[in-house]
């Protein structure tokens, strides 16, 4: 079985290698640009609209304080560049994951075949290790930032998918019942029923993505992921 595994993939990477080198550096081009223009801003600055930001979105005096304290750390003690890079691997590990994550989500809630395929998927990925998801991709995106950042969407995407589709199917039959009973169309009743009042648990899947992809950032940072053999 394993010689059968192993040839499979030979053959997936042979033929396939044109099309995960060009979204290689397509990724990195783009993960460069973001770095680049997050470098462009003065360090205080950024500091400081973060700060804002964190007051703005939790009126959090400590935790506002916690932020540009811990941000002002980070820039005396000289890790100022590695910072952006993370933070630039979580925005588009992130990005992808939730781009990912909801429609399939909807998908799985509004479609029993669909919910059947995509749960025992989610089932197995969960019990997985995070540095399984390196298998797959080494192999075909080689060494670099764009092996991280499949692994951190593929690890942090199964919240996103279960909470989307676990809000949606909350939803009481009565409320369905009575949208159906005034002509609104399935279209309709998705987007003026379902994704508003599933909206706070589909929040709650997008808190859990972010959590989850700045755990696996974290291999994001070794050496052999990151940079590029010589």
């Amino acid at each position: 079985v394993g010689e059968v595994i192993e040839s499979g993939i030979d053959f997936l990477v042979e033929h396939l290698s044109f099309i995960t080198k060009a979204s290689a550096e397509v990724v990195e081009m783009l993960l460069g640009a973001m770095e680049s223009g997050l470098l462009l801003v003065p360090i205080p600055v950024f500091i400081v609209i973060v700060g804002i930001a964190v007051w703005f979105l939790t009126k959090d005096r400590k935790l506002t304080l916690g932020s540009a304290l811990g941000l002002a750390l980070i820039w005396n003690m000289g890790l100022w560049t590695a910072t952006v890079s993370t933070i630039a691997l979580v925005l588009v590990s992130t990005l992808c994951a939730i781009a990912l994550g909801v429609p399939l989500g909807i998908l799985s809630a509004i479609s029993l075949r669909m919910y059947k395929v995509v749960m025992p998927v989610l089932d197995v990925m969960q019990t997985m290790p995070a540095f399984v998801y390196l298998i797959p991709a080494i192999p075909f995106f080689g060494l670099g930032k764009t092996a991280a950042i499949f692994s951190t969407v593929i690890f942090s995407m199964p919240p996103a998918i279960r909470f989307t589709c676990l809000g949606i199917r909350q939803i009481p039959a009565e409320l369905v019942e009575c949208s159906t009973a005034f002509g609104a169309t399935r279209m309709q009743r998705l987007y003026k029923l379902d994704l508003p009042l599933a909206a706070p648990t589909i929040m709650a899947g997008i808190n859990q993505t972010v959590m989850l992809a700045l755990s696996m950032v974290v291999i994001a940072s070794m050496k052999t992921i990151l940079t590029p053999p010589r």
